[in-house]
């Protein structure tokens, strides 16, 4: 593994991916100029286990809330690609059917009809009433544990080589001694899903529970009785405190019925039809007037059709043809 990771052939694929639509960078620019050199100088590195991990440059953005982006350096990011390519595949095959986030074939959309397919079966076709209980980790790639993390990466991983690469990536950043995940590091999209794996496999090996579904730290648990939603509270509280070095954000741990609407991933969704979360709606309208160009005005029609915006589609159409 550590050596497929490392040849040079997989760190000029690497670059291939990570150079797309970003050759125009001025950081990426100052790398290719002498391409060859630099990836066989990491791959050498990389050999000699004489790499290490440079600093990131910080900077904040508002999506809708403020959020810190930790970015690597470019050689690093091909690193990072590099390792993706190659473990992504290993473990995305030991992570259950219904994890939705940072994997190929799913993503927010399917999530969201993946839940309302549950919620169809727990209802039993909205005949009966459908609980759900929806949980979120408090600052979750802030907390995840190093330590913690190691042990079930090696547990999946005996290479010693690969797993001194790991560290050293995982090292790399601490928002607290030994915690703490970049935000913008493609490994990092991987390793909280790795990391998540185990309370997954909780969920379903030692809870025992079938209408489960999960979008990174979001994550939602179906049920018939609002006592039996109330009940699995301090369970998964326990687990993540204990195994995972994790908390439950103490305001955003709800337990409602389908019928009143569930908010999931920037839907609010109903038995019979799903609307645009009010933060999402008053978010796009403000980009459309701020820049009522027709590319932003084409990916929010495109966005629409996933639910029932009927109106929201007028409005926007109106301001495109304008």
């Amino acid at each position: 593994m550590f050596k497929t990771i490392i040849s040079f052939q997989n760190l000029c694929a690497a670059w291939q991916e990570f150079v797309r639509g970003k050759r125009m960078k001025k950081d990426v620019a100052e790398f290719s100029l002498d391409l060859s050199r630099n990836l066989y100088v990491l791959h050498g590195d990389l050999k000699n286990k004489s790499y290490e991990h440079g600093a990131y440059h910080p900077f904040g953005i508002s999506d809708p809330k403020p959020r810190s982006i930790h970015k690597a350096t470019v050689r690093d990011r091909v690193l990072h690609h590099a390792i993706y390519r190659v473990l992504y595949p290993y473990f995305d095959r030991k992570f259950i059917d219904d994890i939705y986030s940072c994997r190929e074939a799913k993503g927010t959309h399917r999530a969201v009809r993946r839940f309302e397919c549950f919620a169809r079966k727990v209802s039993q076709n909205n005949t009966r009433t459908c609980w759900v209980l929806k949980c979120d980790i408090q600052k979750f790639f802030a907390s995840i544990d190093h330590a913690a993390l190691m042990r079930i990466v090696g547990k999946h991983i005996p290479e010693r080589d690969t797993l001194w690469l790991l560290q050293k990536v995982i090292g790399s950043f601490e928002s607290a001694p030994g915690k703490g995940l970049p935000l913008g590091n493609l490994t990092s999209q991987l390793l909280v899903n790795v990391y998540m794996n185990k309370f997954d496999q909780y969920v379903k090996h030692r809870l025992r529970e079938k209408y489960y579904v999960r979008y990174a730290d979001d994550f939602m648990f179906l049920k018939t009785g609002k006592e039996k939603a109330e009940a699995l509270v301090p369970q998964i509280r326990k687990f993540l405190r204990e195994t995972l070095k994790l908390s439950l954000h103490p305001h955003k741990v709800t337990i409602k019925t389908w019928a009143s609407g569930v908010d999931f991933l920037g839907w609010v969704c109903f038995p019979y039809h799903r609307v645009l979360r009010t933060t999402t709606k008053r978010r796009m309208m403000k980009r459309v007037v701020q820049n009522p160009k027709k590319p932003t005005i084409n990916s929010y029609l495109g966005m629409l059709q996933h639910g029932n915006a009927r109106k929201l589609r007028a409005l926007l159409l109106k301001a495109d043809e304008v």
